[in-house]
């Protein structure tokens, strides 16, 4: 499956990747009788979440038992297509490989009934130590995940 979105890695860059699925619940739609347009963000945060039970090492618990933080600095979202009440949504989450101490990821939503693309985008996180500083450089924890997975 190719992404539309940009991507710095290399030709030889270990790709990890995971796909979940959610059912659009009546909560989530709007007047519209549409996905209201920030649920897809909860879907990026879905797709993220079950990535880091799949990858272990990298959920949010595994970030913060290491004595980290792991906030959102940069979210991008583009639509394609609507999701509508019952649709099953398929979220793709790819982890992109950097140097940087940031983790960042890339998002494929699809409806599970035509493989149609409602939604793609991206999100970067930074590292924050305990006392909310910003981290320069990876933390040692986030470089043997690294390494465990093969990235490196």
């Amino acid at each position: 499956m190719k992404f539309n979105l940009p991507y710095r890695g290399t030709s030889h860059t270990k790709i990890l990747s995971h796909q979940t699925q959610v059912r659009v619940r009546f909560s989530e739609i709007d007047s519209m009788h549409i996905v209201w347009h920030g649920e897809y963000l909860r879907y990026f945060e879905d797709g993220r979440e079950a990535f880091g039970r799949r990858y272990a090492g990298l959920s949010y618990m595994d970030i913060y038992q290491n004595g980290f933080t792991a906030p959102i600095a940069d979210l991008r979202i583009q639509f394609k297509s609507p999701l509508t009440l019952n649709d099953i949504a398929l979220i793709e989450t790819r982890y992109l490989p950097t140097e940087a101490a940031k983790i960042c990821f890339e998002y494929l939503i699809r409806r599970e009934s035509d493989q149609q693309i409602v939604a793609q985008g991206h999100s970067l996180q930074v590292f924050l130590d305990s006392q909310n500083r910003l981290q320069l450089w990876p933390p040692s924890f986030y470089l043997a995940w690294k390494k465990r997975w093969g990235i490196e």
